[in-house]
Parts: structure tokens; sequence; C-alpha cells
């Protein structure tokens, strides 16, 4: 069973993890010590992907957040990426994706660290129910970043994990929290976004990026399926160019898809992943683990950007 193989791991029933989380002015303002305790837990009613472990980490006013664990072959210490889900909710394609990463030799977790969901991107993800997680709320406010701190810490008490080597990974909403947490706090080494949404604030920050970014998004991101004024290509471009002109570490690439891309084609999910685990394999110190996998591609082009107005909570 899952919850066995993280027992006889971890040698314990439950892992205790503190961090020290200080937010900007933009959230709490205030430094509050997050701890979070993670235990195994069973597979959700109804979901039986196989090769995953399950496990609950407590986040922010009792809150509880599940995790689909997915472990490279071998001993480790492995490099980890936390992977975010969309306002569409959490769901049975993040933790395949958590598996197509342990497949390229990061430990991935998907984790849930909203509850619900909603959006026109439900139509494409099988939704998990994990009522216990924090409200759905705005990937900037504090509750979201506490959450996402929590998991942090969660993560990097994982066995086999590497904690020097931590990686964010979001979809949409998830892209938007990620992206917040590392204007914020900037306590790990990478980040990967997709399809996420990038308001003027967040644009005119990009000098205060201080880890690689790689970014995913498609030419054709729109509400039908989605997305919003704020997930335009456009505004990832100008994104990608605001962090070039800051001299930043960025790659990205466009498909020729829409919001949801990587949960609609099988191709841009393989692709997506085997892009992100290269970038993590270049990127993030003493990457030994993964010096067996091949290079994905070529980096994507600076490409000029055209600024458009608007506001929208990424």
């Amino acid at each position: 069973m899952e919850s066995k193989n993280f027992l006889q791991a971890c040698g314990c029933i439950a892992l205790h993890a503190s961090l020290l989380s200080t937010f900007s002015p933009l959230g709490a303002g205030a430094a509050k010590q997050t701890s979070a305790l993670v235990t195994p837990a069973p597979a959700p009613a109804g979901v039986s992907i196989v090769g995953v472990e399950w496990i609950r980490i407590a986040g922010p006013s009792g809150s509880s957040m599940l995790g689909a664990v997915a472990r490279p072959h071998g001993a480790g210490p492995f490099p980890a990426v936390l992977i975010l889900h969309g306002t569409h909710g959490f769901a049975q394609q993040y933790v395949r994706l958590a598996k197509e990463f342990a497949n390229h030799g990061v430990l991935a977790v998907a984790a849930c660290w909203f509850s619900g969901g909603s959006g026109a991107g439900s139509r494409f993800i099988t939704r998990i129910e994990c009522p216990d997680a924090p409200p759905l709320s705005m990937a900037s406010s504090p509750t979201a970043q506490m959450a996402i701190a929590a998991l942090v810490a969660g993560v990097r008490q994982l066995p086999g994990t590497d904690s020097r080597r931590l990686a964010l990974f979001g979809h949409s909403r998830g892209a938007g929290a990620a992206l917040n947490y590392i204007l914020r706090r900037g306590d790990v080494s990478a980040l990967v976004i997709d399809s996420a949404g990038y308001p003027d604030d967040v644009i005119s920050k990009a000098s205060q990026v201080t880890v690689p970014v790689l970014i995913f998004h498609g030419t054709l991101d729109r509400p039908a399926d989605g997305g919003s004024e704020m997930t335009s290509v456009q505004r990832a471009r100008s994104f990608e160019a605001a962090l070039r002109r800051e001299q930043r570490t960025v790659e990205a690439q466009y498909y020729d898809a829409g919001h949801s891309g990587i949960f609609t084609s099988s191709f841009q999910f393989t692709d997506a992943v085997r892009r992100a685990a290269s970038f993590l394999r270049t990127h993030l110190p003493d990457s030994g683990s993964l010096q067996h996998h091949p290079p994905s591609g070529r980096r994507s082009p600076n490409q000029t950007p055209q600024p458009t107005a608007g506001r929208f909570d990424v």
C-alpha cells in the first residue's frame, strides 16, 4: 500500500517541519512561524492511480491539504517539484503530471492547495475533492501564501527529497500563486509557470524575481477555455521580455493551444514535462541525479511584447 511505503520510508507517524514565512506588504506584512504536519493518507474515494503515495499536510487555520507523491526509481536524494493546480481545482491530471515528472528523475508532489473549483477549465479535468483544504482565495492572499509555505515545508521533509533542490510548478491560478510566492519569499530554486496571468503590477516586479523561470503559454489562450484578459499570450510575452530586460534567467515555450492545452494535448503534456525536467537539470544546483536524461529542446527566442492593460488576480 502506498501509505505503508510512506510510513516505512519516514519511520514515523508524522513529520514536523517549520519555516519562517515573511510576507511582503502585499500580503500579511508580518513575519509568521508556519509549521507543517505531514501524515500518510489513504487514496481519495474513486481515485485508483497507481504508483503514488498519498499524504496530508497541515495548512493554515486548521486546514488539511491532500497531496500525491510520485517518486523516481532509486534511493535519491532527488530534486523535487511542488505542483499547484488552477482555479478548476485539484484533479487526477495533476497526479499524472507528478508521475510524469518522476519518470524524468524528479520527486513530484501534486497538492490540493484550496478546496473546490470552478470555471470554464473544469471540463478538461477530473476533479479530486479535498474539502479540508483552505478555501479558494486570491493567489496573492495571506491564506494562499501560507498554504504554499506549509506545502513547501512539508515537501522538503519528505524522505528522498534533496531540500536544496525544490522548484514550483503552477498552472493558471496555481502559477500566479507560485509567482507571488517567489516575489515574497524566493526560498525555492526554480519556477515553472503554465498559463499564468500577468497583471501590470506583476510584470513591473520582474526585477524582484530571484530564481530561473520557465514559461509555458498557449498562443490561443482565451476565457472560453479557462483563461482571462490577464492570461493573453501578449501578456506572457511582456513578462518574459521584462525578465530579459532585467537580465534574469528565463526560458519560454509557446504552444499553438489554449489555456488548458497541457490537459487537452498529449503532445503538449509530454513535451512540457520533458522541457521542465531539462530546465531543472540545468538550473537546480548539484543536479547529478538528472544527468542521464537527454535535453528536451531549444530555448524559445525572445519576442517583442505588446503590453496591454487590465486587472486580474493571478
